[in-house]
This record gives C-alpha cells, sequence and structure tokens, in this order.
C-alpha cells in the first residue's frame, strides 16, 4: 500500500470520535465497494497496533469464527 494513501486516510479520520470512526467503519462495511478496503485495512492495522495480546487474540477468534460460517 502506497504510504500516501496510508497518510491520507489516517489524516482523514484524525480527531474523530468514537461515534464518527463507527460511522467511518459501518458505511464502509454496508457500501461493499472494494475501493473502501483499504481504508478499513488501514484502521484495522492502528487497532492491532494499539491492542494487548489478549485483545489480539479476541480478534482471531472473532475472525476464525466469522469465516467458519
Amino acid at each position: 500500500m502506497n504510504l500516501n494513501l496510508r497518510h491520507a486516510i489516517i489524516q482523514n479520520v484524525s480527531g474523530n470520535s468514537q461515534e464518527q470512526l463507527e460511522d467511518t467503519i459501518v458505511d464502509a462495511i454496508q457500501s461493499g465497494e472494494e475501493k473502501m478496503l483499504p481504508g478499513l485495512g488501514v484502521l484495522f492495522e492502528i487497532i492491532w497496533q494499539n491492542s494487548s495480546e489478549e485483545e489480539k487474540q479476541d480478534m482471531l477468534t472473532a475472525l476464525e469464527n466469522g469465516l467458519k460460517k
């Protein structure tokens, strides 16, 4: 991923409230547009980097379970 794109995505949501961040995530998922995937990836990267090992394990369990459906 181009670092300029990553930086632009971060700049676009920096300072947003939790409600605004949630709206961004929900809108991106509901739209189903491929062009939203890089943004969601950047947001996930930030979440991952700022999570404890226990939180990472919980996310991996949720992901694994979600993929089994």
